[in-house]
């Protein structure tokens, strides 16, 4: 499932560059790590499938994905000796917006990544 979001990722990045949108050189890296956060977190902590969405947005792109989890994502307190579990620390240092909705079959966790 995460390398499948990964190559969902790339293959909007191609259609974007595709039809001339501008983004920063690192802009691929980036959306693919955001993505494979995203859905590592959904896989982890839902019991049931979850869902990949990619909007172009203005100057940014928007990464949602939606799960069956009722839990909402968890900011765990700064700590540089933790192993793992900053995930959610680098989306956030990447994107310029994170916002979790509920909806009545769980959550979307939607990230916005500016183009540059």
């Amino acid at each position: 499932m995460i390398p499948a979001a990964r190559d969902a990722v790339q293959r909007f990045v191609a259609r974007l560059a595709e039809a001339g949108v501008d983004m920063a050189d690192g802009f691929l890296d980036a959306a693919r790590l955001v993505a494979s956060e995203l859905v590592t977190n959904a896989l982890r902590h839902a019991p049931g499938p979850c869902r990949l969405g990619l909007t172009l947005v203005g100057d940014s792109v928007e990464i949602a994905v939606s799960d069956t989890g009722d839990g909402f994502p968890t900011f765990l307190p700064r700590d540089p000796l933790r192993v793992g579990r900053h995930g959610l620390e680098v989306v956030t240092r990447l994107c310029e917006e994170i916002i979790t909705r509920p909806h009545a079959a769980g959550k979307t966790v939607y990230a916005r990544l500016p183009l540059r």
